[in-house]
């Protein structure tokens, strides 16, 4: 698999929410979901939420972000 561009990489994300979204019907991803739609111009409905998407990105690769759940017992 080839590596995503910050445009295809943020459509994947929508897409994965989008799909959230019709499974649990929840008002905050819904909300989410509208601040994160492209209009016509290629901009975000929200602006901030392409630029928290390139801070996001640059948390990932400087390795500042940590998805592993662990567990206790």
């Amino acid at each position: 698999m080839s590596g995503l561009s910050k445009k295809e990489a943020y459509l994947a994300m929508y897409s994965f929410l989008e799909n959230d979204y019709s499974l649990s019907k929840s008002d905050d991803i819904a909300r989410l979901l509208g601040s994160m739609s492209l209009l016509q111009d290629g901009s975000t409905a929200d602006p901030a939420c392409w630029e928290d998407w390139e801070d996001s990105i640059k948390k990932v690769k400087s390795g500042k972000v940590n998805a592993e759940l662990i567990l206790t017992k």
